[in-house]
């Protein structure tokens, strides 16, 4: 039989092999009928049937509620003193254990982190005499002129005119700006904590793709620390390391390394096993097979785990300004705080502009291929753009000493927009405030309230059971039984209501992010350049520091649910955009041109083939969603939200340890359950969709 034959009414024959099979069946107009496989054989019954259990459940809890007090409030014996577990194992770690006692080399474990925190100061304290306060009053700081020029060359040898240009117009910015002195001090620390988070990044991800072991090991901890809030940990770690950069230094690391690892897990997992066998049939050692085959070959896994530490490591930089770090977090903070939207926003743009620099120069140092040199011909001519950044370097601090504005420009020479953008916030307050109150008031009163009291309602035995049912059809029982235990924690730990305020409020987020992402994702998809617009825009937006968008927000809808739902929406639309663009971007050219020729209109094509096909990789957007809506939490806090990001933030005001980490643990386990229920959504679906075996 033939593969059109086989088409002629929406199935697929049998005996096909499974790669045509894929590529016929979304070909085809219609959906396939298939049984589950694989994963999904662990599960019985349809959706109906299930529908039915759930409603049972939902029946049986609210029986459950009237006649016993347990299944409407988790009852105050069953709680889980985890926060006083977690205070008491603190206490005895800084004050009750002490090594070697009764000798002259005793110490503490905080002894031990205090030390660690002094090694770090050490490359910190360089990069900051360097680019920011001189090394003495001999020995002053590079001047603006002589950075932007050293970017200038530097850019053209890593990626000729147009990284040199972007280099020379950043640190320009930079200066013009009057943010020059606090991007230096932040410069200084990514300078240092970048190369850190990538190291400790490349070894994790190398023992997590040799090591079974050490992967099943140490992922749930990557887990927890991708899906809690970075306010949670910065409790613990300015008791055991102090303030100041370096513990704004670890605190980052903490939090950029996951993704770092987990990127190039996924890549040196991912290099054909052909390209190992023939390193191996060379007579490579296994040092000499991982340096010389296996990371070249992963190359692109680690530049995508490079953008992710710089990224991840800018994206702390404002949050690393509340235990002490100086630069342009510190600077934006005091802008907010003091409702300066201008000058926040030049100082939010600061951030971002750091951030691409890095990233581009990072990417195209890890593109270059090796020029081969005469040996034969003299130093300078050997290394040019080396000898050239040393000549400019002098020349530059020569001519910076006769002309002060070369060293640093004063606010005479100096440009700002803030004056701009603090009118056009005045002036949407005139003209708009009426429209603008009017529709906060409906969209609280008769949308968000109603919402939320529907889910401080919903009694716990029936989240959980319903959670645990809905992993068992997507996974089976182990999905089930992780699900379940995970959303039953914050029960367990007296922060139900908390939990499901914040439930409430990334729910609702959620629902607006996927939707308006999936859109703006699906129109810039058609074209190439188009796409291209979308991703730098979401370049722009995914390093903008998350602090910047709670202030127009407020000074438009004040302080309400309203106003922490729209900044996380501002915040978290990006990847549901860039997911949905690469997926549809993804689809094989083959599949839509056999789609093509068996008569698909645009529309069919679209709906029957591409999304479809599309489709797990637009979810692993709506889990993105997820991740970076929990991760607004406890910013949204400051607001006046009272969540579970709420408890964070008053542990952080009172140092209490065991409260701002069982909160944390709280967000975590929520991302963490969506994780598990729509990575096996995704799996259930690739396999039948024959993009994966079974």
């Amino acid at each position: 039989m033939t593969q059109t034959a086989s088409l002629s009414n929406g199935k697929l024959s049998p005996q096909q092999p499974k790669a045509k099979q894929s590529a016929a069946r979304v070909a085809a107009v219609g959906p396939v009928n298939k049984q589950p496989s694989g994963g999904s054989a662990k599960t019985v019954g349809s959706w109906p049937f299930y529908w039915a259990a759930a409603i049972a459940l939902i029946a049986l809890g609210q029986f459950m509620v009237g006649r016993y007090d347990w299944a409407a409030d988790y009852p105050s014996g069953w709680i889980l003193p985890l926060k006083e577990w977690i205070d008491s194992f603190f206490e005895w770690l800084v004050y009750g254990i002490r090594f070697f006692e009764d000798t002259s080399f005793a110490f503490t474990p905080r002894d031990v982190t205090r030390g660690i925190s002094a090694l770090l100061a050490y490359p910190l304290n360089l990069t900051e005499s360097l680019f920011f306060d001189g090394f003495s009053k001999t020995v002053p700081a590079l001047p603006w002129i002589s950075v932007v020029g050293f970017a200038t060359i530097l850019g053209h040898w890593l990626g000729g005119w147009r990284i040199a240009l972007l280099g020379a117009a950043s640190f320009t910015y930079l200066a013009l700006f009057g943010v020059w002195q606090a991007s230096m001090q932040t410069f200084s620390l990514v300078l240092i904590t970048v190369p850190l988070v990538f190291v400790l990044g490349l070894a994790a991800g190398i023992f997590m793709s040799k090591s079974p072991r050490f992967k099943s090991v140490i992922t749930p901890l990557f887990d927890v620390l991708q899906s809690m809030p970075p306010f949670a940990y910065l409790v613990p770690i300015v008791v055991l390391y102090g303030v100041g950069n370096v513990p704004a230094m670890i605190a980052t690391a903490l939090f950029a390394i996951p993704p770092v690892a987990r990127c190039i897990a996924l890549g040196l997992s991912s290099v054909n096993k052909g390209v190992i066998e023939a390193g191996q049939m060379m007579g490579c050692t296994r040092w000499q097979l991982l340096w010389r085959v296996q990371i070249p070959a992963s190359r692109s896994a680690l530049l995508v785990g490079l953008n992710q530490g710089v990224m991840q490591t800018l994206a702390m930089i404002v949050l690393a300004a509340l235990i002490g770090a100086a630069g342009l977090g510190s600077e934006l903070l005091t802008s907010l705080q003091s409702l300066r939207l201008g000058e926040a926003l030049e100082q939010g743009i600061a951030i971002v502009v750091i951030a691409v620099v890095l990233d581009r120069m990072s990417r195209a140092y890890a593109l270059k291929q090796p020029v081969y040199v005469d040996p034969s011909l003299s130093w300078w001519r050997r290394h040019p753009y080396l000898s050239l950044a040393l000549a400019f370097l002098l020349a530059s601090i020569g001519v910076a000493s006769i002309l002060p504005e070369l060293v640093l420009l004063t606010d005479k020479y100096s440009v700002t927009t803030a004056p701009y953008w603090n009118a056009g916030i005045d002036w949407v307050n005139l003209h708009l405030y009426d429209h603008v109150q009017a529709f906060r008031n409906f969209t609280l009163m008769e949308i968000l309230i109603p919402i939320r009291n529907f889910f401080q309602a919903i009694p716990w035995p029936t989240f959980v059971a319903l959670i645990a049912l809905l992993g068992y059809r997507l996974g089976g029982w182990s999905v089930a039984l992780i699900a379940g235990l995970l959303v039953w924690f914050p029960a367990a730990t007296g922060l139900w209501t908390e939990a499901m305020t914040t439930l409430y409020m990334i729910g609702t987020a959620a629902v607006v992010c996927i939707s308006t992402g999936f859109v703006i994702g699906l129109i810039a998809s058609r074209t190439a350049a188009w796409s291209r617009f979308a991703s730098g825009v979401c370049d722009f937006f995914q390093t903008f520091p998350s602090f910047i968008y709670l202030i127009p927000v407020v000074m438009l809808f004040k302080v309400s649910d309203l106003s922490a739902i729209i900044a996380v929406l501002l915040f978290a639309v990006v990847p549901m955009i860039r997911y949905t663009i690469l997926g549809l971007r993804g689809v094989p050219a083959h599949i839509i041109e056999a789609a093509t020729q068996q008569g698909t209109t645009p529309r069919q094509r679209l709906l029957k083939v591409e999304l479809p096909i599309a489709l797990p990789e637009i979810m692993l957007g709506v889990n993105q969603v997820i991740f970076m809506a929990l991760f607004m939490v406890a910013i949204t806090a400051l607001i006046g939200t009272q969540d579970l990001g709420a408890e964070i933030n008053a542990a952080r005001s009172g140092n209490e340890i065991g409260k701002a980490l069982v909160a944390g643990l709280c967000i975590a386990f929520l991302g963490i359950a969506a994780d598990r229920l729509i990575g096996a959504w995704v799996k259930r679906k690739k396999v039948d969709l024959g993009l994966t075996a079974a």
